[in-house]
Parts: structure tokens; sequence; C-alpha cells
């Protein structure tokens, strides 16, 4: 039986030593701060939010490099491959790892996993928890497609500074939302990337929100995982945790810091709530 190697891409969120233990492959993103590049991996969530934070310019991020991908590839020739990545609509690196399976002599199926973070992590997990217990290559795909149509990744953001500094909005738009604290909660979306679920002034925004996911989750059938991630948010998503451990005593629940790629675009004090059911 030819083995299976699962890899994914940095923006993939895991806890300590998971990755390991199972032998994913993550090919990392970058990212630039102030003309320096630093690897995804190599920036622990505290230390790149103060980086970003003292940052004189909002950072840059990169995909992997095509050839990056295809040593990757290479280094598992003699296995058939499985690589699961961040969604096209906030990257490049599906893409960048689907030209690279066209350059390598290794076998190489690339997913869209249409999620990022622990959501992504999620479905690198399962794909090598079921290849250890010796599924085949279509039976992890089945598996894998269910769980992207049955995960929902929702992010709250707490400030606008990020998206000003990108001049996505003007800085007089960024100034005045900012005065009147205005947070936002999206989901990501399969289909349409980041879709507005709701906007208000301070932090009760959050808490109403909060609120509904709690009442969701509460109500939806075969939970299977409940995962919190956050870009220096632990003081007020502790309740947050707090409350889902005691409703769902049962489900391991991740509480992480998110990767550097992500904080930037995210910005600080940003955080995500991501689950996942296991049904048909």
């Amino acid at each position: 039986m030819t083995k299976i190697k699962i890899v994914t891409d940095s923006s993939a969120i895991f806890e300590e030593g998971v990755a390991e233990k199972l032998g994913i492959e993550i090919v990392p993103l970058s990212v630039m701060i102030d003309g320096v590049i630093y690897q995804d991996d190599e920036l622990a969530g505290e230390k790149f939010v103060e980086l970003m934070r003292q940052a004189e310019t909002l950072p840059k991020t990169s995909q992997p490099a095509i050839g990056l991908f295809a040593e990757a590839y290479d280094k598992y020739a003699d296995c058939e491959i499985i690589s699961i990545h961040l969604t096209k609509h906030l990257s490049g690196t599906f893409e960048a790892a689907r030209q690279a399976s066209n350059l390598t002599q290794a076998n190489v199926t690339v997913l869209d996993s249409g999620f990022i973070d622990q959501a992504l992590a999620f479905q690198a997990i399962k794909a090598a928890e079921m290849a250890q217990a010796g599924a085949n290559k279509e039976e992890i795909l089945e598996k894998l497609e269910k769980m992207k149509k049955n995960t929902k990744l929702f992010v709250a953001i707490a400030t606008l500074d990020n998206i000003v500094k990108s001049g996505r909005i003007s800085k007089t738009a960024g100034m005045i939302s900012n005065l009147l604290n205005i947070k936002a909660v999206m989901e990501l979306t399969v289909d349409e990337g980041l879709v507005m679920v709701t906007k208000g002034r301070g932090n009760k925004t959050f808490h109403k929100w909060f609120e509904n996911i709690r009442e969701t989750l509460l109500t939806t059938p075969n939970l299977e995982k409940i995962a919190i991630s956050h870009a220096g948010a632990a003081a007020l998503l502790e309740p947050f945790k707090k409350e889902l451990n005691t409703l769902f005593p049962d489900i391991h629940l991740p509480f992480l810091y998110t990767g550097s790629v992500i904080a930037t675009h995210a910005g600080e004090g940003a955080f995500a709530i991501e689950y996942y059911t296991d049904e048909d």
C-alpha cells in the first residue's frame, strides 16, 4: 500500500506538537516587517503582535514560492500526497501549490480547504489521522469534502488600523470609524469569502454576537470540534472560552494565538471562533 503524506501551509494553526506527531509537512508563508522577511512560523503570536504594533508600515505577506512547494513534494515522491491549503479568496497559495504539483514527479492532489487558521488545521489533522489508520486517498478526499461543507469560521475585527494602513479605506474614514469604536464580525464562506455578519460600536458587539453563536452551537447536531484563535485578545475571550468549556465538556477546545500572516490582515485584537460537525 502506498503511504499517504499530508502537506499544508503555515496559515494552518495547530496545537503544539500535533503536526509533528501526525507527520504533517508545513510549507511556510512569509511576512515582511519594516524590510525584514520572516517565515510565518518564525514569529510566535505575542512576539509578532508586538512587532506589528511597533512597525512603521503594515507588514506585507507572501505566499510560498512555487519552488518551495515543489521541493516539499519531491521529498515524498514515493508517497501519495494530499496538499491542503488556505482559501483562494484570501491568498494565491492554493494556486502556487497547484502549479508546483505539475513540476514534480510525486503524485499530488491539491485541495482548497475553503478556510484558514484552525479550520484549515481541522482538515489536515483529520486527513493525517485517517492516513495513519490506513484509509486510502479516495476515502480521505471524501471525508475532507464533507468537512468543508460542515465547517464554520467567524472572524471578529477589533480595529480598522490594518485596513487603513493597507490603503483599503481612507485615513479619514478609518479615523472616524476608530473614534466611533466600530467592531465587526464576518464569516469566511467557501463560495464568497468574507461576508459581513454584524457590526456595531464597542465590545458589546462581540458579546451580543457570542450570545447568538452560543445558541447556534447548542442547537447544532453532531458537533465535533470547536476552536478559538486570536491576535492578542485573550482577556476578552476568556469568558467565552470558559462558557464554551462548560457547555461542551466533552469537546476539546484549542485556544491559540493565530499566525503572523492572519494577524497582519485581521489586526491586533482580532479573534476567530471555528467549528465543524460530523454529518453527511
